[in-house]
């Protein structure tokens, strides 16, 4: 059985600064396993860059961020490809490459590992394409031929051909309809349960925020002003959390939450 009790990211006393303009100022958040957290704040807060920092590619300008107990800072680059062999990424629109078709494009990930025979690879890539709705048909498909929603399947799968512990989400639902929204949601979800993963999610859409979050961190002030549920999240009186959660959107994204619930 999985340690919920085992933090998984660990960031502490992080700050970091763009010549003048200071963006995150000794910040600190801690992930364990098994959470779905949701990093929101306004624009500026600096969400993308500290999920950035947490994948190794932006350095802070002070403070460390630790993945699996490792520094990513710190780590060689034998020690950083070992870490993000066991983290995923959903990317905010698929960034599949042009080149290659959707089977190809899952395979990238375990071809890169240069130890899978090919067999073995074909077999798990139409088995994740599977996981997430994508006939063999489909499978051979070009980006260029596939739907935003699609699209989005095949990130997925991508982001998990290596069997994650941890999966990264950039804004998952963004340029999706509501309905397509809603299933994509459902499929993490399942997919979630099954892998046993650890999310970690920026998104502005709070249908997605509500249903898929265990919990919410609030990027304010240049720190992360809460942690917590989102019925305790919305119970604080902070000038954001009001203006975010608690405008026409949020109490029906809210009272969605309740009625599913």
């Amino acid at each position: 059985m999985p340690d919920h009790t085992e933090a998984i990211i660990r960031i502490q006393n992080l700050s970091t600064q763009f010549d003048d303009f200071v963006v995150h100022r000794d910040l600190n958040l801690e992930i364990r396993r098994g959470e779905i957290v949701s990093i929101v704040g306004g624009s500026g807060s600096g969400k993308t860059t500290l999920l950035r920092q947490m994948l190794g590619l932006e350095r802070p300008s002070n403070g460390t961020v630790t993945v699996f107990g490792e520094d990513v800072h710190k780590a060689d680059s034998v020690q950083l490809q070992r870490l993000r062999n066991r983290w995923g990424m959903l990317f905010q629109h698929g960034a599949l490459f042009s080149a290659l078709n959707a089977f190809d494009n899952v395979a990238l990930p375990m071809r890169e590992l240069r130890t899978l025979p090919e067999d073995v690879i074909r077999d798990t890539v139409m088995l994740k394409l599977y996981m997430v709705g994508i006939s063999p048909a489909e499978a051979m498909k070009m980006p260029a031929d596939l739907s935003g929603g699609m699209i989005k399947r095949v990130a997925l799968a991508r982001a998990l051909a290596l069997e994650p512990e941890l999966l990264f989400l950039d804004e998952p639902t963004a340029g999706l309809d509501p309905s397509l929204s809603d299933s994509f949601v459902e499929l993490i979800q399942s997919i979630r349960t099954e892998m046993q993963l650890t999310m970690i999610m920026v998104s502005h859409d709070l249908d997605t925020i509500f249903a898929l979050s265990t919990k919410i961190a609030v990027l304010a002030e240049q720190h992360v002003v809460a942690m917590a549920t989102a019925d305790e999240v919305v119970k604080l009186t902070h000038p954001f959390i009001k203006e975010f959660f608690l405008g026409a959107r949020g109490k029906r994204a809210l009272e969605g939450l309740h009625e599913s619930a």
